[in-house]
């Protein structure tokens, strides 16, 4: 078994973790038992189903999405996707992911959002949509009325 080590304090030039606040549109999500792993916290890759939960609800909310989609509808396909973890979360704690749009594109938007555990910033990343054909998967465009509910939310 390795030993601990002391944690080094962190270096002031480290940036500020964002607040809420600093998130257009916000959800809540409950964690589950099966997201911790055995050290006893959310797992890293949870984050990430965090992230995908908030996008899909916030566009469904914004009926930018329908189930299933119809033939020759846009889908976004997730072509990156980053996180940074800041502070652990446990079993039972619900969270609430922040999100905002920090690039529209011509057939990609990039989406900003933070993961916290009451008002405590616990993650931070980025997902990217390219938005393509359901039928033949090729990009296009993002129709006026899309590029226009995104904008707002930047």
């Amino acid at each position: 078994m390795l030993p601990c080590l002391p944690l080094r304090s962190l270096s002031t030039a480290r940036p500020l973790p964002p607040t809420l606040a600093a998130y257009k549109w916000t959800t809540t999500i409950d964690t589950r038992w099966e997201d911790q792993d055995n050290y006893g916290h959310v797992n890293n890759v949870k984050f990430y189903s965090f992230f995908d939960t908030a996008i899909s609800r916030l566009l469904l909310e914004e009926r930018l999405l329908s189930l299933p989609p119809t033939p020759r509808e846009l889908i976004g396909f997730v072509v990156a996707s980053s996180c940074s973890f800041l502070a652990p979360l446990r079993f039972p704690e619900p969270v609430t992911v922040g999100v905002r749009v920090g690039r529209v594109g011509n057939s990609s938007v990039t989406y900003e959002l933070g993961v916290f555990s009451a008002a405590q910033a616990c993650a931070v990343g980025s997902f990217t949509h390219a938005y393509v054909c359901s039928t033949s998967h090729r990009p296009q465009p993002l129709p006026d009325v899309m590029r226009a509910a995104l904008q707002r939310l930047s």
